[in-house]
């Protein structure tokens, strides 16, 4: 059971978070009463053309942070639905099959039509549709995965497509002016299944029969075909199929990406049409490359999800998608350094926040559905990378021996955050730091200052990395450096990066005495 939150911090927080913005936003939406149905539905939508990608997990993870954010600020049941499009025609063949070349025969068949290339299911779509349930189990995502295949055979959709066939006018209405010239003459919100093929056609509807609920269109040798709107017969074009997914269902709420901003107004038209209010609606900013480009798969100009965890934490994730979702933001392999330190450091102020009000807006709250972690490490990604980088190892032992010469109390455990964290900087300083790395060579300034530096560890007596910094910081006022110059040319010099952490920090997780020799071995000088 969830504690309900008080009105006062309600208001408060309805500012600063916006998963209780948006369910403030649903609450108002149905006009705070539980609808007749018993719960409140959130909705969102999967292609099964291809497999769950980085922007699927974005998608139905901040639907859950919203869902859980309407479940604190209320005590209505909510349920999650995830609608496979699987009913779709194959329009083109995945790059990823085997025997793709005698797929051919396939195109525009029901993606549950299509034969499994996998040989694993009963169909393509069945396999798609599976892969993306163990994705939502695989991230514990509690979601109802529907199929739109089955929702139009089994007659789910029914009722709602006799309702779009007899305003069939009206959402001609609402369609043709959005539409081409050329495309005005052909258009239909329904697409016939052929009765021969089992194909979805893109025809002309020459007749429409409310009263036998049918709909009329010419095949190619010109005869007249009749089919059935209803179960499976026919489709719908993918807008009026929108608008009337959200009336069957009663949808409650939905985000969807900016590409389908503009379309918004439509589905809620076709909605409205047929007899149901359209869910509150939110939309997302799509991802960017580091070009400031449109991330497209076709173009593979994007960080996939499996490289995204193959380098970091999935909370880190969860965490890039939970910031500023109406903002465009890059996604490329650089940022996740950054952006798994920055999470951790939320995580941090979580646990050792006292006023609720303040956890509430807390990045990491959302992150963890309410219960985020204690946190288990002190230590950040960018400073791991670094010791990665000055011993150049692919040794965890390695590893684990400078965290432990640091701190005693550390116990090796490769499971606990911080073994993760070890395994993940050490693949990525091997995959994309080491094969870029360029050591800068100091110039006569900067030489002189790592002498002075190096002799004044030599005598030093602390490991403190406050009081590291400090040193670092006099020999920069010593030698007249600007502050930012003087620790890029440290880290280009001793690491082959331009940038990193306090390197206060560094020395005294390294390790003075290796960082006098790190010195000598990038300036030439023997002890």
């Amino acid at each position: 059971m969830i504690q309900m939150l008080d009105d006062k911090i309600r208001k408060n927080i309805e500012k600063f978070s916006w998963p209780f913005k948006e369910a403030e936003a649903i609450l108002k939406k149905i006009n705070y009463q539980l609808p007749q149905k018993g719960y409140v539905l959130f909705e969102t939508g999967y292609g099964p053309s291809g497999l769950p990608h980085i922007g699927t997990f974005g998608e139905v993870v901040r639907t859950k942070m919203v869902q859980h954010a309407f479940e604190k600020i209320s005590n209505m049941p909510t349920r999650l639905f995830c609608i496979s499009d699987d009913m779709d025609g194959m329009r083109k063949i995945p790059d990823t099959i085997p025997n793709k070349e005698s797929y051919h025969q396939y195109l525009d068949l029901p993606l549950t039509s299509v034969p499994d290339p996998f040989g694993t299911h009963q169909s393509f779509g069945h396999n798609m549709n599976a892969r993306f349930q163990n994705f939502l189990n695989h991230f514990d995502f509690e979601c109802q995965l529907l199929s739109a295949t089955e929702c139009y055979k089994q007659g789910v959709y029914n009722d709602s497509l006799m309702k779009v066939l007899k305003a069939y006018d009206a959402i001609m209405n609402i369609m043709l002016p959005t539409l081409g010239e050329e495309r005005q003459k052909t258009y239909s919100p329904f697409l016939p299944i052929c009765p021969t093929t089992g194909k979805v056609l893109n025809v002309p509807i020459v007749a429409t029969d409310t009263l036998n609920g049918t709909v009329s269109y010419n095949d190619a040798l010109g005869n007249m075909i009749t089919v059935p709107v209803t179960n499976g017969h026919c489709k719908l074009q993918w807008k009026p199929d929108f608008g009337m997914r959200w009336a069957t269902f009663e949808v409650d709420f939905e985000m969807y990406g900016k590409d389908h901003l503009v379309n918004g107004r439509i589905y809620s038209e076709i909605c409205q049409t047929i007899g149901t209010p359209p869910p509150h609606q939110m939309f997302y900013e799509l991802f960017l490359d580091q070009n400031g480009q449109k991330i497209s798969k076709s173009k593979g100009n994007g960080l996939s999800l499996e490289q995204w965890l193959q380098y970091a934490p999935r909370e880190s994730l969860s965490f890039f998608m939970y910031q500023s979702p109406q903002k465009a933001k890059k996604l490329f392999i650089d940022i996740i350094p950054k952006n798994v330190d920055e999470y951790l450091t939320w995580l941090d102020k979580y646990s050792q926040e006292l006023d609720e009000e303040k956890k509430l807006t807390n990045p990491a709250y959302h992150v963890h559905m309410g219960t985020p972690p204690l946190p288990s490490c002190t230590l950040s990604y960018s400073l791991l990378l670094n010791l990665v980088a000055a011993c150049g190892t692919s040794s965890e032992d390695t590893i684990w021996g400078y965290i432990k010469m640091c701190n005693f109390n550390v116990v090796k455990d490769t499971n606990s955050q911080l073994g993760m964290l070890i395994k993940y900087a050490i693949q990525y300083y091997h995959d994309f730091v080491k094969p870029h790395q360029i050591f800068k060579k100091p110039n006569h300034q900067e030489l002189e200052a790592l002498k002075y530096l190096r002799d004044a560890l030599k005598t030093t007596t602390t490991n403190n990395p406050q009081e590291l910094q400090n040193l670092l910081y006099d020999v920069a006022v010593k030698f007249q450096f600007e502050i930012k110059d003087w620790f890029k040319g440290l880290y280009e010099i001793l690491l082959g990066s331009s940038s990193g952490p306090r390197f206060g920090s560094f020395i005294s997780l390294y390790g003075v005495q290796q960082t006098i020799e790190l010195i000598d071995s990038k300036i030439d000088i023997k002890l």
